[in-house]
């Protein structure tokens, strides 16, 4: 049995189908991103399975539960850190944290330990509102994690992080997952999913159009490696290594940059349009 079972889920708000037969399954101990430009409908396929929205169809199986109507058995095993972080108001990091384990009925001392894995021990004593972008999402992660969740759900953690945040982030996410847990991410950055899931389902206008490995997405699209050199002339072409071979024998290597298909590109293949974040 996976950690998660989706089946023709579906919600629509009025006209607009948000999330249009989505189905896939998520397996124990995997990091499982859903990935997409905003208005994909991966917000609202997170919520359905978090149990915070009832689908308009379809089947949803979490820990071998259903996630609705919320139940009270199942939700001690899952960690949930939303999009927008929601932080008791006046409260220093640390006590935002105790709080956090009160409410879980789990020793204050699980959230100090939080507290230092996600490098949060400098800035203990500051009130939330003074965080910066990156610590109030350390922070929230951390917040999501204080009872040992078997199940994670990160909904855009890195969302509005510049780009040295995000990139600092993604040790603690990836380390969250060689823990033991499941990982579910969705993401709106390419690049971010590519380096951290095992498997990534593409998402765009309520419907997955591929799931497979980052690798092995970017296999299937064939794309040319580019190779530019370092007075700036462009190669495009499906078989690098005798090119690079060639420029070798030349001695003009230096300064060379060659770039691989990436997921950005199977976006581009799969939708026909330029990536929108």
């Amino acid at each position: 049995m996976g950690a998660i079972e989706v089946v023709d889920l579906a919600m629509a708000y009025g006209e607009l189908r948000a999330v249009d037969g989505v189905s896939f399954e998520v397996a124990e101990g995997e990091f499982f991103g859903i990935i997409g430009p905003n208005g994909a409908g991966k917000t609202t396929t997170l919520e359905m399975i978090e149990g915070l929205r009832k689908p308009d169809a379809g089947t949803i199986k979490v820990l071998g539960q259903s996630p609705w109507p919320r139940s009270a058995r199942l939700l001690p095993r899952i960690g949930v850190q939303l999009q927008a972080s929601s932080f008791f108001e006046r409260l220093t990091a640390r006590e935002q944290i105790h709080t956090f384990a009160s409410l879980y009925g789990v020793p204050t001392s699980h959230g100090d330990e939080w507290l230092e894995r996600v490098g949060m021990v400098d800035k203990a004593d500051t009130r939330v509102e003074k965080l910066s972008g990156g610590q109030s999402q350390r922070l929230s992660i951390a917040c999501a994690l204080v009872h040992e969740p078997e199940l994670v759900f990160l909904d855009e953690p890195t969302a509005s992080l510049d780009p040295q945040a995000r990139r600092n982030l993604w040790d603690l996410l990836s380390g969250i997952n060689d823990s033991g847990r499941t990982v579910v991410l969705t993401t709106h950055y390419m690049d971010e999913a590519e380096v951290l899931c095992d498997r990534v389902a593409i998402m765009d206008h309520g419907r997955i159009l591929e799931l497979d490995t980052p690798r092995q997405l970017v296999k299937g699209l064939a794309a040319p490696t580019r190779i530019t050199t370092a007075d700036g002339e462009t190669i495009e072409t499906r078989e690098p290594a005798p090119v690079l071979a060639r420029l070798a024998e030349e001695q003009k290597l230096d300064g060379i940059a060659v770039r691989t298909g990436t997921l950005e590109d199977v976006f581009l293949s799969l939708t026909g349009r330029e990536y929108r974040a």
